[in-house]
């Protein structure tokens, strides 16, 4: 049989294409007739729609209008709560909300008609920061502007308190992050005579685009067809925005009988499509004299945004981290999503987790120091370890070892030298410190999620020979194409080069999930490995299968069995793993298949003078299962450190209204090469024995970490607590002179509570 493929650092399916420009982006298609649409966006962020007007400058005649009175189906965007209208019709509930829609082939004259249509409002009281959503003296939404609220109850918490020796309390909040994909949203529409719906562009998920337009069309869906062109980055922010903007090139393109096609400028792709939730977490935590931990109460409020889109499962996954990888016989986990009248916040990499892990690893830090013991050694007190339950009560039953996980990355980063190192050096007006996390992050949908999705891929036999993957999972610079390849080759035991992957598309392949939630290789490989087994078994009776076979035979092999019997294609769908049991109502059980592992740590430098941080050295090790592609593992993992380090440090949004002010490249400031530190990545690897070739998920763990790492690194230099991000210039200043222009001596100021 072949050599083996996974774990081999392969070449990328896709590389050819697009180092030579052969890759077609959305914005590269144009087709014959085709027209170029616009939408036209509120002004407020919330009111009545009283009259919209055209007013005279542009051949009103030439251009297809659509309003929500041409929609055909159902007005909504159609997701978790359908509450989202694809077009407003008589209130505006965001700036920026899709009121009308226009087409015309000469995209200066859509310029100028943008500017002459004049929407007339009655503005109403508005709702714009999660406090005044819990308030409730104004209601935008439902009765309570509560989307989702979520409790686990480990224990008994209030028992608690009166036994433990310290009391620490903990406020922590995250901002809004922008996902800052290099190309933005784009979809073209086409509708043939007989009404099918096409539409192709930049998507994450191809499925929750189909179930958008078969809602707004009134259609069955056959007579839809969603197609993923090559996609340029998405990071969870084409997972469910995609179905507006095709819903709109989809009616423009019904409206009008001709192709129409929408791409967004970068100004208008930030300010109108999804960000990271904000955040607040609350923290109260009871602790023993030998620094155990006893109790964990902890409130975790998230802003949704204008509508729910995918509040209520964000909100899951950062409830069920909240209490991060730490056994503790008591905790309870209160968690909300409200809404507010800023644009729907939407998924991003990492999924909530991000917001509360940051909250504990910070919150760690400051247990630590308050009761006089170091963050590494408390944090080693209270590791999970396996037979041990999480705060849902899912029993850890792979092999765990946290505090050995810990103590290589810590030794490996050099962190206890240099602590001294640094400590022998405060004088400077440049303070560096080490501060480091260690979390965790699970892997596939949460719950009972991936029952409820019963995924399927199939493999059929090409008349070459080959075989060719039938999935709906995308690429969008992961690694896709290339990973899932590497699997199927390795089942099959034949070359990498033999094995093709079918495009994303609604008519060609069957339903595999979304792209989503670290569930690629984990849940959509290990498919795969048991529709190749079965092809094996087709190809060869059981009794004549060889033991070793090489590349040539096996093609050989299928193209004589597919001239005597026919086309061979084999079909696996997910069934839930033995031994996984999930309380939807009480939310306990087993929330995920398996976790990843990871202790991350941050070398900083802190300019007192200027407030600057600079990010010096960054060391990650991750236990991800088995690495299917060691250079692509290592770039995701790199990847989504410079993601971290400007969700902490640098990507601030700056709201005026419920509307992102800073919505262009010169003043939303994210990370350039000149701020990315040496980064070392370490991988330790368990395989899992329901993952693909024992592989877990890894595009979303390497978002948790960086912040709380990099802020416990700042907190470690400077002896001043910080316990929010984007942690800027101006917040380190202003604490600074509220300290006396000097930093403490003391590892953190903190408050407790005896």
């Amino acid at each position: 049989m072949e050599p083996h493929v996974v774990g081999l650092p392969v070449r990328r399916k896709e590389v050819v294409g697009k180092i030579t420009g052969a890759a077609k982006y959305i914005d590269d298609v144009q087709l014959p007739g085709m027209l170029h649409g616009v939408t036209i966006r509120s002004t407020i962020p919330r009111g009545k729609l009283l009259n919209i007007s055209f007013l005279p400058g542009v051949p009103w005649d030439e251009f297809t209008i659509v309003t929500a009175a041409d929609i055909p189906g159902s007005n909504v965007v159609s997701q978790i709560h359908d509450d989202q209208p694809m077009l407003a019709r008589d209130m505006v509930n965001h700036p920026h909300e899709p009121v009308l829609l226009l087409a015309h082939e000469n995209k200066d004259q859509l310029r100028c008609a943008r500017e002459l249509v004049h929407i007339e409002y009655e503005p109403l009281p508005a709702v714009l920061d999660m406090d005044e959503a819990l308030e409730q003296r104004t209601i935008i939404w439902g009765q309570d502007n509560v989307f989702k609220q979520y409790l686990i109850n480990k224990g008994d918490v209030d028992s608690v308190w009166a036994e433990a020796a310290r009391i620490i309390e903990g406020e922590y909040s995250t901002e809004a992050q922008e996902h800052v994909y290099i190309e933005p949203n784009g979809m073209l529409a086409t509708v043939s005579p007989s009404e099918c719906v096409t539409v192709s562009g930049s998507l994450q998920c191809p499925y929750y685009v189909h179930k958008a337009l078969t809602t707004l069309f009134n259609l069955p869906s056959h007579k839809v067809r969603v197609i993923q062109t090559e996609t340029g980055g998405a990071f969870g922010g084409k997972e469910e925005y995609p179905s507006i903007i095709a819903g709109h090139a989809a009616l423009l393109a019904w409206k009008s009988g001709r192709p129409v096609k929408i791409v967004y400028d970068r100004e208008e792709d930030m300010v109108a499509t999804t960000k990271r939730h904000p955040s607040r977490t609350r923290h109260r935590t009871a602790v023993s004299e030998d620094g155990r931990l006893l109790a964990m109460d902890i409130e975790f409020t998230i802003d949704g945004g204008a509508y729910s889109t995918l509040s209520p499962v964000v909100l899951s996954r950062g409830t069920i981290h909240a209490a991060g990888p730490y056994r503790c016989p008591n905790v309870r986990v209160r968690s909300t999503a409200v809404a507010t009248n800023a644009p729907p916040h939407g998924a991003f990499r990492g999924f909530g987790a991000p917001q509360s892990l940051f909250a504990v690893e910070r919150h760690m830090d400051r247990i630590a120091y308050t009761i006089g013991l170091t963050p590494d050694e408390f944090r080693r007190r209270n590791f999970l370890r396996s037979g041990d339950a999480t705060a849902t009560g899912q029993i850890i039953t792979q092999p765990l070892d946290l505090p050995g996980l810990q103590e290589r990355a810590l030794r490996s980063a050099g962190y206890y030298k240099k602590l001294e190192t640094f400590r022998a050096n405060s004088a400077s007006a440049l303070k560096r410190g080490m501060g480091f996390a260690t979390f965790m992050h699970g892997a596939g949908f949460t719950g009972s999620g991936e029952r409820h999705l019963a995924s399927v891929v199939e493999l059929e036999g090409t008349a070459g020979g080959n075989v060719r993957i039938l999935c709906s999972m995308t690429e969008m610079g992961q690694g896709t194409n290339t990973i899932l390849t590497q699997i199927a080759a390795e089942a099959l035991g034949i070359a990498y080069e033999q094995v093709e992957i079918c495009p994303p598309d609604t008519a060609l392949v069957p339903n595999s999930g979304p792209t989503v939630a670290s569930r690629t290789s984990m849940i959509v490989g290990k498919l795969i490995e048991q529709a190749a087994g079965e092809f094996k078994k087709r190809l060869w009776s059981d009794d004549e299968l060889p033991a070793d076979y090489s590349p040539g035979q096996f093609s050989a092999k299928l193209r004589d069995y597919q001239s005597v019997c026919g086309p061979l294609r084999t079909r696996a769908q997910y069934h839930e793993p033995a031994g996984i049991h999930w309380d939807d109502e009480h939310y306990r059980g087993d929330a995920y298949g398996a976790f990843s592992w990871a202790t991350y740590v941050a070398e900083v430098t802190v300019d007192t003078i200027t407030g600057e941080v600079q990010v010096d050295e960054f060391t990650a090790l991750q236990e991800v299962g088995r690495v299917i592609n060691p250079v692509l593992a290592a770039g995701q993992i790199e990847g989504g450190i410079v993601q971290g380090l400007g969700f902490a440090l640098l990507e601030k949004v700056t709201w005026n209204q419920g509307s992102m002010a800073n919505n262009q490249l010169t003043n939303y400031i994210i990370p350039t090469a000149m701020d990315v530190p040496p980064i070392k990545v370490l991988f330790e690897e368990i395989p899992y024995e329901y993952g693909a070739s024992g592989a877990k998920g890894i595009g979303e763990l390497p978002m948790d970490g960086p912040a709380p790492a990099i802020l416990n690194a700042v907190v470690n230099a400077l002896g001043i607590a910080f316990d929010h991000v984007p942690l800027t210039p101006e917040d380190i200043l202003s604490k600074l002179s509220q300290n006396g222009k000097h930093a403490h001596d003391a590892p953190e100021v903190v408050e407790t509570i005896a």
